[in-house]
C-alpha cells in the first residue's frame, strides 16, 4: 500500500489544491518501508489526482479539500482521509493503527485570495473552510 500526505515543513498541508509537495509512505505488512518527499509539477485537483495515480497512491491524508478534488480522487480509486492536521509522520502511524483523527466531512469551499491558504485559518478568521 502507498499512502500520500499533503506536506509542508513536517506537517499536513491544509489545502489539497495548492499542495506543492506530497510525502509518500510505502507500507508492507503494516510497516513503513520507505518515505519520499515528492514535489508536484502543477496544481489543481485534476493535476494532483493524476500525480497521485502516477505514484500508485492508494490512500490520501490531507487537511482541507474541495468537492471537485473529492470527485477526482474517488474516480481514481484513492481512499480519502480529510480534515487531518499536525505532524505528517505521526498521522500515518495513527492511520496504520486505525487511530487517525480526521473528519470525513471536511470541505474547503472558498476561493483563495493572493497569499492566503487554508493553513493560515484560525477558528475566528471568517473564511468558509468548514467541517460540514
Amino acid at each position: 500500500m502507498k499512502i500520500a500526505v499533503t506536506y509542508e515543513n513536517g506537517e499536513i498541508y491544509q489545502h489539497f489544491g495548492h499542495c506543492q509537495v506530497f510525502k509518500t509512505y510505502t507500507v508492507e505488512d503494516g510497516n513503513i518501508t520507505e518515505t519520499k518527499e515528492e514535489p508536484v509539477n502543477g496544481s489543481g485537483h485534476s493535476a494532483l489526482a493524476g500525480f497521485l495515480v502516477d505514484k500508485n497512491v492508494d490512500v490520501l491524508i490531507c487537511g482541507g479539500i474541495g468537492g471537485g478534488a473529492r470527485i477526482a480522487l474517488a474516480q481514481c480509486g484513492i481512499d480519502l482521509y480529510p480534515g487531518a492536521a499536525g505532524n505528517a509522520d505521526e498521522a500515518v502511524e495513527a492511520f496504520l493503527e486505525n487511530k487517525l483523527n480526521y473528519n470525513p466531512d471536511t470541505v474547503c469551499n472558498h476561493h483563495h485570495e493572493q497569499g492566503h491558504t487554508c493553513g493560515e485559518h484560525d477558528e475566528n478568521c471568517g473564511h468558509l473552510c468548514e467541517n460540514n
